[in-house]
């Protein structure tokens, strides 16, 4: 069967994989740098992208493809590619798509490492950054420029999430003849498709829900054969922010049981959310999934689910916060997220502990948020961990 003939779910588990003479149920891992050639011409020609082939591991590996193309049918891409690390997904498209002179609109509710690689590493070539609240289409039609170049989203947001419409900020960019990048991480395909609403790139860090247990590191980036395919595919092989095969197989075996993950993760991430904003220590939820955010009929649109982040304020600030996560005794306090274990931090000092004060304020990182990334332990015991610390701040 053709690949649009078949559901998300099927997908996820059967395309990308051309089975080999060996006759082989589950996906190979080619654990080798380099390929031999048939002949000194055959090499020739496969190092001039004149035939298909493997040359060297780098940028062309069997086990690396079959993730791509995985990935890049359960997103509705045309091409894939996979690399290291989710931040190393960011630089490559930044890099395929920019030059000096630039300038990127990007929303200022994004992860902390995306802003210091523009912050600290962009502007020393040139390339110009301005930052919009992601719910205000006004703001991203207004930051546009003449050298406008990328508009770059992450929705939902990281923590707070934020809801970009992803229609509405497609339709700007279109007129504009801007590329559009869309980071899908706390959703995944799963759950949103950023392509089917306009979007011209998905990205990725496949390190967390698309691996989902939280064993290896990894970036993807999803679009056009043009854009994907062949300009950021380009970067990648000269650069070499390469996925290794290893981690590659291990990421095909997450993306078999992305669907039911997440619709585990936003069930449980629902109730907990529910039940945090009804603790009168709790001053403030984060969760689109909640009738009281300000986007939830947005995110109910262009989302099936909400996903397993949630970002609440506790009263008291820094110590506060710091006493309930330290009261935890099953939640593992780590940055990390996407993974089956419960996982809690303090934002303020640690995902975006790298950026500026004025910048924490204009994303709303306050002293008092906790961050949590659901699991898929028993609801019951996550909440029993979390009312410890909780009810003490009430004493």
């Amino acid at each position: 069967m053709h690949d649009e003939e078949l559901h998300l779910a099927t997908l996820a588990i059967r395309s990308g994989h051309a089975r080999t003479h060996e006759g082989e149920h589950s996906e190979p891992i080619y654990p080798t740098s380099s390929f031999v050639f048939e002949s000194a011409a055959d090499a020739a020609t496969r190092f001039v992208e004149g035939a298909v082939g493997n040359i060297y591991s780098r940028f062309t590996n069997p086990t690396v493809r079959c993730f791509e193309e995985r990935l890049a049918a359960m997103e509705g891409g045309e091409a894939c590619v996979a690399t290291s690390s989710g931040m190393s997904a960011v630089l490559s498209l930044c890099m395929a798509v920019l030059k000096t002179g630039d300038h990127v609109v990007c929303s200022d509710s994004v992860f902390g490492s995306i802003m210091s690689l523009f912050n600290r590493y962009f502007v020393k070539f040139g390339v110009e950054i301005s930052y919009v609240p992601p719910q205000q289409l006004d703001a991203w039609r207004a930051a546009i420029k003449p050298n406008t170049k990328l508009l770059f989203l992450e929705t939902p947001s990281n923590p707070l999430s934020a809801i970009g419409d992803i229609q509405g900020i497609a339709r700007i960019a279109q007129e504009k003849g801007i590329v559009f990048a869309v980071d899908n991480c706390f959703c995944t395909p799963a759950l949103q498709k950023p392509l089917a609403l306009g979007a011209d790139v998905t990205i990725h860090s496949a390190t967390k829900y698309l691996d989902g247990q939280g064993r290896v590191l990894g970036g993807a980036v999803v679009g056009s054969k043009a854009l994907v395919g062949s300009d950021v595919f380009g970067f990648m092989r000269t650069a070499g922010p390469s996925m290794s095969p290893f981690n590659a197989w291990v990421l095909l075996k997450g993306l078999e049981t992305l669907s039911l993950r997440m619709r585990a993760h936003s069930a449980a991430a629902l109730e907990l959310a529910q039940w945090l904003e009804q603790h009168p220590a709790v001053t403030h939820v984060h969760y689109a999934g909640l009738i009281s955010h300000p986007q939830h009929q947005l995110a109910s649109r262009q989302q099936s689910g909400f996903g397993g982040i949630i970002a609440f304020v506790v009263k008291g600030g820094r110590e506060a916060a710091w006493s309930v996560i330290d009261a935890t005794r099953m939640l593992s306090i780590t940055a990390n997220l996407g993974d089956v274990k419960t996982t809690i931090t303090h934002p303020a000092t640690t995902t975006h502990a790298r950026i500026t004060q004025s910048e924490r304020d204009r994303a709303g990182i306050v002293e008092g948020l906790i961050r949590i990334s659901v699991g898929l332990e028993d609801l019951l015991d996550i909440k029993h961990d979390l009312q410890r610390g909780l009810d003490a701040l009430l004493k």
